[in-house]
């Protein structure tokens, strides 16, 4: 069982939701703190949470997609850390669109900071990690890393290639025998903002569907705490457990997907279809009795 503290945990996305939830409970833990988000003021608020805790905390603006700034956020943690023990890979994004409707500067978007920012990361913190002798990585991916939805092909895309690149990386450092290991969450739905910051096209409306009733359907499912994610992401560090679903949605996909490899796909796109349908009968009934 790996012990917290004393150790060095940096976290990306810590502004807010699961990020910032981590940041409280390692705090409680004794474990000092790098923290980084593109939301100064998201981190200020952050830092004013765990002042109780009396760590020490390092706050940096960083977009996570620009290898550049995680390079120099990565430098500077150490410098004045003396050591990273911890990378917590948090940081991400989404978007509603159907593959045809998609531009190609959304998809670089979505894989700059879902996947590219998960790589960065990983590689930037990883001599870090191994030249602390006591090291983890955790990669966020997500229920939509385990099963495929219509109008989130972007944003399985990111996470599904999170979920590879984070299971070949722990199998190399199982290998290596050198200290560090690593953990792939798949958080089902969670209690942030990432609903309501989505980017959504309107070319969802070619499958009936409606961007503003979308995103208010999709922030009804997020209903697990952020803290509760971030409690059992900490104890996965602690156990060192390779993988972690979190919420009986993620749980129950991740079942559906391997007794229904091929089939889980039509049911999807039938449920979307008879939501879609629902959304709009809700509307029609609505404006009809506005009229």
């Amino acid at each position: 069982m790996k012990v917290l503290k004393g150790k060095v945990a940096a976290i990306t996305g810590a502004g807010s939701g699961i990020g910032q939830q981590l940041a409280v409970l390692l705090a409680k833990e004794g474990c000092n703190l790098a923290l980084a988000d593109v939301n100064e003021k998201g981190l200020a608020a952050t830092v004013e949470l765990v002042k109780a805790s009396n760590v020490k905390v390092t706050t940096q603006k960083v977009d996570v997609s620009k290898l550049e700034q995680v390079s120099a956020w990565a430098k500077a943690a150490e410098k004045e850390h003396g050591k990273v023990n911890i990378i917590i890979n948090n940081a991400g994004v989404a978007m509603g669109s159907t593959v045809e409707g998609m531009s190609y500067e959304d998809l670089e978007w979505m894989m700059g900071i879902n996947f590219w920012g998960v790589v960065y990361g990983t590689k930037e913190f990883l001599p870090l990690l191994k030249k602390s002798g006591d090291g983890h990585i955790v990669n966020i991916s997500s229920l939509f890393g385990l099963t495929a939805q219509p109008t989130q092909s972007a944003y399985n895309a990111s996470k599904f290639a999170v979920r590879g690149f984070t299971e070949s990386l722990r199998q190399e450092l199982d290998m290596q025998k050198c200290g560090v290991s690593s953990t792939c969450v798949h958080p089902g739905g969670i209690r942030t903002n990432i609903a309501k910051a989505a980017r959504m096209s309107d070319s969802i409306s070619s499958l009936g569907m409606n961007a503003e009733k979308s995103i208010a359907e999709f922030d009804k499912m997020l209903r697990t705490p952020p803290e509760e994610a971030a409690r059992q992401i900490i104890e996965a560090i602690r156990h060192d457990q390779r993988r972690l679903l979190i919420g009986n949605d993620a749980k129950v996909l991740d079942m559906m997907q391997r007794i229904l490899p091929q089939g889980y796909q039509k049911i999807f796109g039938t449920v979307t279809k008879m939501q879609s349908r629902a959304i709009a009968k809700k509307q029609a009934k609505k404006l009809a009795a506005k009229s």
